[in-house]
């Protein structure tokens, strides 16, 4: 198997230093470049063309929104851009969040996430998933909800009378086959009440404490609605609870 060849985008030296040390002793990434702002950082992912950039919001020059932006839609002509682009930041604000994936970002992580998570973000991305911190899952998720409530009331909407553009994200509905497979298994009240507390970004102990169950009555209704939702941890989960509109 090929390794994720990496470029990291960070402005603080110690931090980048840090992160690219740690992604380089792990045997399925391979860090081709790295930046300390955003011009440069234009340059070195156009130059080596990483399966993911994993680039910070707060760059000194132009924020790592705007680079996302003008890579995913300002590539030069006969370019194809094969990259994607993980959001690694601080910032956690509404605002944020949603300027990063109107701008194109493909996945969004905070940076007090684990080296383990982030490794896990990265090959997502890689992958052609979306990888969302389960910190802020509940702002994609205000949003999601938004984005139904006015497509409900578009189609309500006269074909004569044109509707504004919208400027919100588009979060994705999954695909019939899944749809399908909930249909057919869905998720008990309990196993709901679970997935709402995950998408909040609760840990197991937390979920236990919060349903006044045990850790281990967690671990079951946490193994069963990966199984129903056919995903293989917790933040996938989070991202299908969140285009499906499982939580209530």
């Amino acid at each position: 198997m090929d390794k994720i060849r990496v470029v990291l985008v960070e402005d603080h030296d110690l931090s980048r230093v840090g992160l690219c040390a740690a992604l380089q002793q792990n045997q399925d990434i391979t860090l081709v470049g790295e930046a300390a702002n955003g011009r440069e950082a234009l340059k070195v992912i156009r130059a080596t063309q990483p399966d993911v950039a994993v680039v910070d919001i707060g760059l000194p020059d132009i924020d790592g929104i705007e680079v996302t932006q003008n890579l995913k839609h300002s590539s030069p002509e006969g370019e194809e851009l094969r990259s994607k682009v993980l959001i690694l930041t601080m910032h956690k604000t509404e605002d944020s969040v949603m300027a990063a994936f109107a701008a194109g970002a493909d996945s969004y992580a905070l940076k007090d996430v684990s080296l383990d998570n982030l490794v896990q973000a990265i090959k997502a991305t890689h992958e052609g998933n979306t990888w969302i911190d389960p910190a802020i899952a509940r702002i994609v998720l205000k949003q999601a909800r938004r984005d139904a409530l006015t497509s409900a009331t578009v189609q309500k909407v006269p074909e004569t009378v044109p509707a504004e553009p919208q400027k919100s994200v588009k979060i994705e509905g999954v695909d019939d086959e899944y749809a399908k497979l909930i249909e057919n298994d869905p998720l008990t009240d309990r196993e709901l009440d679970v997935l709402e507390l995950i998408v909040a970004g609760c840990n197991n102990a937390q979920i236990a404490e919060k349903l006044y169950i045990t850790v281990g009555t967690v671990k079951t209704h946490v193994r069963n609605i990966l199984n129903k939702l056919c995903v293989n941890d917790r933040t996938q989960a989070a991202v299908r609870a969140l285009r499906s509109g499982l939580v209530g």
